[in-house]
């Protein structure tokens, strides 16, 4: 009988330790639950910050809101001009380009340049890019372009600009063309006037620059003759024909060729 009750109380024992009410390890806990927060379910319509309006303009859009913002506060205008870095050559003539594009669009089906209807129909794409032309040629010339080799290099393309320009039946429509040509013409002078002050004008020979002006002076049926003058007058002693020819081995030419000349007194030459 006395095992028998020491089991039964053993056994008893175990199940209360198995039991979770029992044990100390089970005992029950308070579980912590996080604090709801409130929330503002209100919306209401508010602009784009500008960071992110900016990001939504395209660059025609950009360039009329900067161009506004300019003409309203002169100041900020000022500061543009000074801050914005020079445009290229490649930039200028890509603008120049696509007022191209919109006269070639802006001409009807079929039309021709001797078509009064074609005139009318080009007429404000026409003056728009000559308009342009006008307005980006100075800015290639010296004093503001110091550079040579940069001012030859917008006139050499600018030129062709001028030379596709529409030819037209009309003589009243005429004075596009011609007064285009009579600007660059003079644009083209200035420049070799300033590049003969450099090195004798080396630059202008030795960069074929006197033989693609003649070029354009051909193709525009003599329209650059003030240009091609302004080469002669400045760079007439480089002539073939000139009392110093070029079959002279110490002519002054021949000696700028061969780079021999100014051994006593040095004359810069090449890119100024």
């Amino acid at each position: 009988m006395s095992v028998r009750k020491r089991k039964a109380d053993d056994d008893a024992s175990d199940e209360s330790m198995l039991s979770p009410h029992g044990s100390p390890a089970m005992a029950p806990r308070a579980i912590a639950r996080p604090s709801k927060k409130l929330r503002n379910n209100e919306i209401t319509g508010r602009p784009l910050a500008l960071p992110r309006l900016l990001e939504t303009l395209d660059a025609q859009s950009l360039r009329s809101v900067l161009q506004q913002i300019c003409e309203r506060h002169p100041d900020i205008g000022s500061e543009v001009v000074t801050s914005a870095p020079r445009p290229s050559v490649t930039a200028a003539l890509d603008v120049l380009g696509r007022y191209q594009e919109k006269v070639r669009d802006a001409f009807p089906f079929g039309g021709n340049a001797g078509s009064d209807y074609a005139y009318n129909r080009v007429k404000q794409a026409l003056t728009e890019l000559i308009d342009a032309l006008a307005e980006y040629t100075p800015h290639y010339l010296p004093p503001n372009e110091t550079q040579t080799a940069t001012s030859l290099s917008f006139l050499d393309s600018a030129t062709k600009v001028v030379r596709d320009l529409p030819e037209w039946d009309n003589q009243s429509h005429k004075h596009h063309k011609d007064n285009a040509y009579d600007e660059i013409s003079r644009a083209w002078a200035l420049v070799i006037g300033e590049a003969s002050k450099r090195g004798g004008g080396f630059h202008l020979h030795s960069g074929g620059w006197d033989e693609r002006l003649a070029k354009h002076n051909q193709e525009s049926g003599g329209r650059m003759q003030a240009a091609v003058n302004a080469l002669g007058s400045n760079l007439g002693w480089m002539g073939s024909n000139n009392s110093m020819g070029s079959g002279d081995p110490g002519s002054i030419r021949n000696q700028l060729l061969s780079g021999s000349y100014g051994t006593n007194q040095p004359v810069r030459v090449g890119l100024w």
